[in-house]
């Protein structure tokens, strides 16, 4: 190749990288987006780092639309366990709710960890061989947090679920079953709890208003699925000290039917089963 083509053949390429679109930089303010934005997620958030687990948690908390306009009043609080996943997830959902189910609405605080990955995801700890220190940061650090920052009705807490964090559910009612008024356990997975959920009595309560749903989809992982079975046939025989609601959902996964476990969960808590089933 001669010079003379050398130097055309670099201004072509040359020519076509201009053409080439690059996305421009954020600006540094940009580079963390505001939830403040999206008003069905909207709330607070902050940080604990936990004396019983040594772990670290992000806290994000969703206010009800009437917060601001009702002061005086105070709000069912639902603790979301694998918030990473579940705060977004259900909190929009719980908002659609209210909408259409008259659903009350409700604080929703969502757990999360930061990241889907070990070590900075401890649900394989939290929610199994650490479930009693990973409840005590419950009992003793998170809760007393949100209820002095927020109106939390602290007779209406709700815990909720899914997979392994469902188990956890179930550990927190064997557990410590007054420390929360309402549970929603969806496709529970308990490897770390079976000997306590399947072959040990329920322990008795103080409190006589408790409530308990565990829901499990028909197209459940089929080892899941007949863990939890397993755990109905078990529930059957020695009921603990609770309203219990079994809730199938025919044609149900592991993980994409949350949202219709929680409805049917959540209106059964609050007595919304006048309406249609099918909701």
């Amino acid at each position: 190749m001669t010079v003379g083509n050398q130097v055309l053949a670099l201004a072509i390429m040359f020519s076509l990288a201009a053409c080439v679109p690059v996305a421009p930089e954020p600006p540094a303010s940009a580079s963390r987006a505001p939830l403040d934005h999206l008003p069905a997620l909207a709330g607070d958030y902050f940080p604990i780092q936990s004396a019983q687990t040594g772990g670290a948690y992000h806290i994000y908390i969703r206010y009800p639309e009437s917060y601001s306009a009702d002061p005086g009043r105070r709000y069912p609080t639902v603790y979301l366990l694998d918030g990473d996943s579940l705060f977004p997830y259900l909190a929009p959902h719980h908002l659609f709710l209210t909408y259409d189910d008259k659903l009350p609405d409700a604080i929703l605080v969502g757990i999360a960890y930061g990241s889907f990955a070990e070590p900075v995801n401890r649900r394989g700890t939290d929610f199994g061989e650490g479930a009693a220190a990973f409840h005590a940061f419950l009992k003793r650090e998170l809760i007393p947090a949100v209820e002095s920052r927020t109106r939390s009705d602290p007779k209406r807490r709700i815990l909720v679920g899914q997979s392994r964090s469902a188990g956890f559910v179930l550990f927190s009612a064997y557990f410590e079953p007054d420390l929360f008024w309402g549970r929603i356990a969806s496709n529970p997975s308990f490897p770390a709890h079976r000997q306590l959920l399947l072959a040990q009595a329920p322990p008795s309560a103080a409190r006589r208003d408790l409530k308990l749903a565990v829901a499990s989809g028909t197209d459940d992982r089929p080892n899941i699925r007949s863990g939890t079975l397993q755990w109905f046939e078990a529930h059957a025989k020695r009921p603990g000290p609770w309203q219990f609601r079994r809730i199938e959902i025919e044609g149900g996964t592991h993980a994409a039917d949350m949202p219709n476990a929680y409805r049917r969960a959540m209106r059964w808590l609050f007595d919304l089963q006048s309406m249609s089933q099918s909701k």
